[in-house]
């Protein structure tokens, strides 16, 4: 326990007597030191007892609003050398500001003072590394245990008497201790922004009012996996700096050891899911229970998400942080992050994905029972969200939005331009409107005469026309294929 100015008092060795300042005497003190001069405070800390014999006789008022300024803890005035007793007006200075003043007798040198204050100091910080090394042992137990990620953080907000939270990489909370600690990430964005483009572990601290809070990056290298989010009504001393620190190593680790973000977990995931598209789903779920929990039971949805490197890995970072609550599993495959998740909570919580993380697009399958199919559904739906610059994009709206939707815009109007080139060509010699005749025709499902009137040609020209069309592709017009392919090819060409 710190030591006070109350404390000293209470020495009977010393036979310290107060004069002023009784409502200051609970400050710790850090120090004790002995200064003559005028004005000592540039050699101040802040924190410390000041003893004089008031050699200096300066104008006291002035002395003691400089050592209060200062921060001094308090005053200790030795009589029976240069002054009989302590000053009036010092006496009378030190009560109008309750600034701590004691009076040393001419019997206690002042070296009795300061070896007491040393003593008292150097015994509270070898209790103080005493604690700090159990608490050391204790984390690191907590960290081999069941939910390390959680004990951990429970016993570090024991040790350091502060609220923690765990939060993921987009600053959601994971675990926090006490569970109410959730509710003070709000307040914390600022700190969590400036942590951001840091490489972990850097830390930044704010005060608050009534309380400190810091927020620290964990991860390891370059990549930031999660953020530790602290709060206390004190600064914590050094020792406790040390155990926070110590703390954080821990539940980085933690986070690797969680994640499973290493390439053979990478490879293991790929390959697994290979298998269930396979239809062995049996054979999947045995090996991963173990690992990461149940399969989702069908039926399922399949989500296929894609972005930027950055996000895909901050994606997998969130799924690897059991930030679903009920059985989900997630594979990357190529240059996208496919999740198995079941209907309700899990699969609202990867839906929120693109709306946390920059970048990403989201396809989601129907209700599938097999993954191959839902697989097919969710690439399907997410090419789609990339080219129309959507975030989520179910695979039943998709379907509903017909054809065109699933036809990739530059490489659908590549086909279009490619196929049509001979009727453009030929157009553009003014002998003919071969492309409207054409789109007309096709309208009318190949009915001469409606078509003609549209025109406003014979239908013996609509003919020619037709019969040049079918030349200049080198196609057969009369086959159903060949009108889809020409009709589609229309409407990518020239949309309406």
């Amino acid at each position: 326990m710190p030591l006070t100015v109350r404390a000293l008092l209470e020495l009977p060795e010393l036979g310290l007597r107060l004069l002023a300042g009784a409502r200051g005497l609970d400050r710790p003190l850090p120090w004790a030191h002995v200064s003559e001069l005028a004005d000592p405070t540039p050699f101040l800390e802040g924190g410390e007892l000041l003893l004089t014999t008031g050699l200096a006789r300066p104008a006291w008022r002035a002395y003691l609003d400089r050592l209060a300024a200062a921060g001094a803890a308090g005053l200790a005035f030795g009589t029976g050398l240069s002054h009989q007793r302590v000053p009036a007006e010092l006496v009378k200075a030190a009560r109008a500001r309750d600034f701590p003043l004691l009076e040393v007798p001419r019997d206690t040198p002042f070296i009795a003072v300061t070896k007491a204050v040393s003593r008292a100091v150097a015994a509270d910080s070898y209790a103080e590394a005493t604690r700090m090394s159990g608490a050391l042992q204790a984390l690191a137990g907590a960290a081999t245990g069941v939910d390390g990620l959680g004990a951990v953080l429970r016993r570090l907000a024991r040790e350091l008497d502060a609220w923690v939270v765990l939060l993921d990489v987009a600053g959601e909370p994971l675990r926090a201790a006490p569970a109410s600690a959730r509710g003070r990430v709000a307040e914390a964005a600022g700190l969590l922004d400036r942590l951001r483009a840091a490489r972990p572990p850097a830390a930044v601290t704010a005060q608050a009012p009534g309380e400190w809070i810091t927020a620290q990056a964990l991860g390891a290298g370059r990549r930031t996996r999660a953020f530790l989010l602290l709060g206390s009504t004190r600064v914590w001393t050094p020792a406790e700096q040390h155990l926070l620190g110590a703390a954080a190593s821990l539940l980085a680790l933690a986070l690797e050891q969680t994640g499973g973000l290493d390439a053979a977990a990478r490879r293991l995931r790929a390959g697994l899911f290979t298998l269930l598209a396979a239809g062995k789903r049996d054979l999947v779920a045995e090996v991963v229970r173990p690992l990461w929990g149940a399969l989702p039971a069908p039926p399922l949805r399949v989500l296929a998400l894609t972005g930027p490197a950055p996000a895909r890995a901050a994606a997998v970072d969130l799924l690897s942080a059991q930030g679903v609550a009920e059985p989900c599993f997630f594979a990357e495959v190529e240059d996208r992050v496919v999740v198995l998740a079941a209907e309700g909570e899990p699969l609202a919580w990867c839906r929120a994905l693109p709306g946390r993380l920059a970048g990403v697009r989201l396809g989601v399958s129907g209700p599938v029972t097999e993954v191959a199919e839902g697989h097919r559904q969710a690439l399907a739906a997410v090419d789609a969200a990339r080219r129309q610059d959507q975030l989520v994009l179910d695979f039943a709206d998709l379907a509903a939005s017909g054809l065109l939707a699933l036809v990739d815009g530059r490489r659908g109007v590549a086909f279009a331009s490619a196929l049509l080139s001979p009727l453009n060509t030929h157009d553009a010699t003014g002998r003919g409107d071969l492309l409207t005749s054409l789109r007309v025709w096709l309208s009318h499902h190949g009915q001469w005469d409606p078509a003609a009137q549209q025109l406003g040609v014979h239908r013996h020209t609509l003919r020619n026309r037709m019969r040049k069309v079918a030349d200049l592709l080198d196609k057969d017009l009369d086959s159903p294929g060949v009108r889809a392919e020409l009709w589609l090819a229309l409407h990518l060409h020239q949309p309406h």
